[in-house]
């Protein structure tokens, strides 16, 4: 069945008429013109065309860009190295883009994103995205508003690498351009990147972002309230507003140049609203007329930017409708074509192709190789399956604790690496909550460590965008318990991609997240969350979660490898109850101190104690739990040997199955919770590898934190781990 939208196109471009004397030319030529009305015109049979495929069974994506086409111009007032990130109905904008770079060929590649063929080149068929590295435009993905975070971390990193003297991919003028729809606009992720982007140029720091808010008054089915988005935007301190009729190309041209020149020049945000219409639903499957009237549909037809664009050529006599309507047929022609040759185009045809930009990265992270051995495996020197106090300093270097272990490590990565940043709430001036951070602000100055606003979004944002310019962010989120509302950031956009650009965007960075429950006389769910589910399986992710200072500063130095190097994203999960410990078994006696150094390979695990009855899993407050409890069983004639994992992603199994297959006898010690904690990844890597001997664990309990004492109730503790050992061990006689 035709599409409405295509048959009205026809029928009143046939019908129009120069209305008399030709109208003013206006700052676009008829060239001008006619070369923005080619994108328009592109943008719109691609839509037909994907629907042509889906109803083929050729095709998977029908989100169309139709009644969007204005946006064409907003790529024609920017410049080909300005960074976009951009609304999924983009495609004229695309397309222009592609126009100003000789070499592309953007209608073959999103019919090729179309129908997921292997060859597409920005993401190599995994997904539907407008996106290129040539083309300076980062692919978006379909999360609600999820980019624009990104966006003001780009426009904030071109400033920022230009202070430090760093250079970026983009000119050191450039703007960055965010575009999203009106329902979008809604969007708390959205309301809090652009409060954030007000915040910056409030404060006096550079912030070249310009907002495109293409609203067409409708998200799927619910109607934006005429008006909102002005009211919203239009009068807020600190953001210029610009306003532009998005169906009328002449004046979408004129208000975007406006709109672009002004950030360009001042540094400074602004808010361009772009009113447009969408045509052809929302997508294909959309049946509009259950939810709209047909006197609604009927207006946006005749709003149709491309019907409005053809009349404005008519009137200024650069082509007549049988010539315009002699381009639609032939840029018909020309997608139709280019859509039968891809239609069956090869796609991804194994686990091992979808997966080949997580796997190539993986084998470019410095250290992640396993050795044979790990680092710390011989037997303490008190047989006990604990270092003693001498055994626990090495014997090299000062014993210092948690926090002053990751303090030293920053500060010396600082030194190290021009591009590396420390960011984030109270990081600055206070030094961190606990400490951790303090100093090194007067260490490597301003423009490197700094406070951010309290919107974890916008500090992962932040990351997002210094990653994309080349430097080496490394976030804070305060407490672990705060990372959830923001953790799309690392889901959606940062583990994702590279993935949907095949390698061609990182986005390298280490979030630092103090975590973990065991506080003494603080507490709370909120500052003891234990919940790290929502991490452990993001593909590619790195997760470090040391618990000794050696390690801390180890996998710290590790993660910064595997950062720049490879451009990995990591997080290290900070136990808060042991960043000042000192003592291991009594008072005084400095068993929780080790010097800060070197670096722990990626992935591997360390061993405590050669015991042959029992290998105690663990990691994180666990192993101080586990070796206090392996101190009184060796007391009681059971030994054991405590298996560290330090690394929750990629989990050390190599390391694991080794250590299980000495003793044949596994307790994970799990301080998380027992449903979604990680015994279940441990347990689940031993039975897949075919582990022969007994295996058990104890965990947390599924329940949030309650406040003072009343979380020993439902938390892993030493007495658990030693009546589990003990019970496993009996077990076995």
């Amino acid at each position: 069945m035709a599409e409405p939208a295509d048959a009205h196109f026809l029928e009143a471009a046939a019908a129009l008429a120069p209305p008399g004397p030709p109208a003013p030319a206006g700052p676009l030529s008829g060239e001008r013109l006619l070369e923005l009305f080619d994108a328009q015109l592109g943008s719109r049979h691609l839509d037909l065309a994907a629907r042509w495929l889906r109803a083929r069974g050729r095709g998977f994506y029908t989100i169309g860009s139709s009644g969007h086409e204005g946006n064409a111009a907003v790529a024609a007032a920017l410049r080909p190295g300005d960074p976009a990130l951009l609304h999924y109905r983009s495609g004229a904008f695309f397309l222009e883009r592609a126009r100003q770079v000789p070499g592309r060929t953007p209608l073959r590649d999103v019919l090729l994103g179309l129908v997921a063929a292997a060859e597409e080149p920005i993401a190599g068929g995994r997904h539907k995205v407008f996106g290129s590295h040539r083309l300076n435009v980062v692919p978006q993905t379909s999360t609600v508003a999820s980019h624009l975070p990104r966006a003001l971390g780009v426009a904030f990193a071109i400033e920022r690498a230009a202070r430090l003297g760093l250079g970026t991919p983009w000119p050191r003028d450039a703007v960055t351009v965010c575009s999203f729809g009106d329902a979008s606009a809604n969007h708390s992720t959205a309301a809090g990147a652009i409060n954030a982007a007000v915040n910056c140029g409030y404060q006096g720091l550079p912030m070249p972002l310009l907002l495109v808010c293409e609203d067409n008054g409708i998200g799927i089915s619910v109607r934006t309230p005429p008006g909102w988005i002005r009211a919203a935007y239009g009068s807020r301190p600190g953001l210029a507003y610009f306003h532009a009729d998005g169906c009328d190309l002449a004046d979408a041209h004129a208000v975007s140049a406006r709109a672009a020149a002004r950030v360009r020049e001042r540094r400074r945000p602004a808010f361009l609203h772009l009113r447009t219409v969408r045509l052809m639903g929302h997508a294909g499957s959309d049946v509009e007329s259950s939810y709209r009237t047909p006197a609604e549909l009927a207006a946006d037809l005749d709003r149709d930017p491309l019907l409005r664009t053809a009349r404005l050529l008519v009137e200024r006599r650069v082509a007549a409708p049988a010539e315009i309507i002699e381009r639609y047929e032939a840029k018909r022609a020309e997608v139709m074509a280019l859509a039968e040759e891809v239609a069956d185009a090869p796609r991804l045809s194994s686990a091992a192709e979808v997966m080949a930009p997580l796997r190539r990265t993986a084998a470019e992270t410095p250290g992640a190789r396993p050795a044979r051995t790990p680092p710390g495996s011989a037997p303490a020197a008190s047989g006990t399956g604990a270092p003693g106090p001498g055994d626990a300093r090495g014997g090299g270097g000062e014993g210092v604790t948690v926090a002053q272990a990751i303090n030293r490590t920053l500060g010396e990565l600082l030194d190290e690496r021009p591009g590396m940043v420390v960011f984030g709430e109270d990081v600055a001036r206070k030094g961190g909550v606990y400490g951790v951070t303090r100093g090194l602000l007067g260490r490597a100055g301003a423009a490197r460590v700094f406070d951010t606003i309290l919107d974890e979004q916008s500090i992962l944002g932040l990351a997002l965008g210094l990653g994309l310019a080349g430097m080496l962010p490394v976030p804070e989120i305060q407490y672990l318990a705060y990372l959830h509302n923001a953790a799309d950031q690392i889901r959606g956009e940062a583990a994702t991609l590279p993935f949907f650009s095949s390698g061609r965007y990182r986005n390298p960075m280490i979030v630092r997240i103090p975590g973990y429950a065991y506080q003494k006389g603080f507490g709370g769910h909120f500052h003891n969350d234990n919940a790290v589910a929502a991490l452990r399986d993001i593909p590619g992710l790195v997760i470090a979660s040391p618990s000794r200072p050696d390690d801390a500063a180890g996998t710290l130095r590790a993660c910064a490898d595997a950062a720049q190097a490879a451009g990995r994203v990591c997080v290290v999960l900070e136990p808060i109850a042991l960043y000042h410990v000192r003592d291991l078994h009594e008072d005084g006696d400095g068993g929780w101190l080790a010097p800060a150094g070197g670096t722990v390979p990626l992935g591997r695990a360390r061993t405590y104690g050669d015991g042959r009855d029992v290998t105690v899993v663990t990691f994180a407050n666990g192993l101080r739990m586990s070796l206090r409890a392996a101190r009184r069983l060796a007391a009681r004639g059971v030994r054991c040997r405590v298996l560290d994992l330090r690394w929750l992603a990629p989990l050390p199994v190599e390391d694991l199955l080794r250590e299980a297959r000495a003793t044949g006898a596994v307790l994970v010690a799990d301080e998380t919770r027992r449903t979604g904690g990680v015994s279940e990844a441990v347990l689940a890597a031993l039975a897949d590898a075919g582990f022969r001997g007994r295996a058990a664990r104890v965990a947390s309990e599924d329940s949030f934190i309650p406040l003072g004492d009343a979380a020993g109730h439902v938390l892993l503790s030493e007495k658990a781990i030693e009546d589990a050992a003990e019970k496993l061990v009996k077990s076995l006689l």
